[in-house]
């Protein structure tokens, strides 16, 4: 089968997108239009309740969340992570959740606060402001992690969990417009190493020209010129 990724330009499902391109399989994309709300659309909501991005149709039936997706295919074409009998499988876990669960959740409340505290110009900013110091603490950690050695993080060979923190970094430095000069990628040189080493991969070139991310995606990030459809 091929997958069917639904995508909006440098949205969480460009993560999935540079996954499925460095294991070399088969996938089409779908855009979901931000500008026109699609994602909060009958038709998507369908596939995913949560009117989040992205969705990709599997053999299995439909999936979202961003993390539970990328371990599907890893498992799946035993690609890109430990495999589940590795005795590097659940360091792996413990940190894939960790960037899912607590560092890409940091990154939503300091682009979207008015989810988080409603409408107050003031209260969204308070919130930004506060949520700097544990963003800079978990790339902190990130940068101790890539010092340590592991083949799932930060090694020659890039893996899952390299796609996913190279674009939290790529948005940190670029979004919110009117917020981002607090987020410095040279503060993290293991992590920067990184970021140089993925943009030499094939599989990011064909993000590149697919989304209009720009010659240095990771490392200088600009704000995407994509194709077709908006990254917000």
């Amino acid at each position: 089968m091929t997958y069917r990724l639904h995508y909006a330009p440098d949205n969480a499902s460009l993560i999935l997108r540079l996954a499925l391109e460095q294991m070399g399989q088969p996938y089409e994309t779908v855009l979901v239009d931000r500008r026109t709300n699609a994602h909060k659309s009958p038709g998507y909501m369908a596939l995913n309740p949560n009117g989040f991005i992205p969705v990709l149709e599997t053999p299995d039936g439909p999936m979202f969340e961003t993390a539970a997706i990328l371990l599907w295919l890893t498992d799946r074409h035993g690609q890109l992570a430990p495999a589940p009998d590795s005795p590097a499988r659940a360091a792996f876990l413990k940190w894939l959740f960790c960037v899912s669960n607590t560092i890409h959740v940091a990154l939503r409340m300091t682009f979207y606060p008015e989810q988080y505290v409603g409408a107050n110009a003031k209260d969204q900013t308070q919130l930004r402001l506060h949520m700097r110091g544990p963003i800079l603490r978990h790339f902190d950690n990130l940068e101790d992690l890539a010092g340590q050695g592991h083949d799932w993080f930060a090694a020659p060979v890039p893996a899952a969990l390299d796609f996913y923190v190279a674009c939290m970094m790529r948005w940190l430095a670029l979004y919110p417009s009117c917020d981002q000069d607090w987020f410095d990628i040279s503060r993290w040189p293991q992590l920067h190493d990184m970021l140089g080493r993925l943009e030499d991969c094939p599989s990011v070139s064909a993000a590149i020209y697919a989304e209009g991310l720009g010659p240095n995606p990771f490392t200088a990030p600009i704000h995407p010129t994509p194709p077709e459809g908006s990254a917000t």
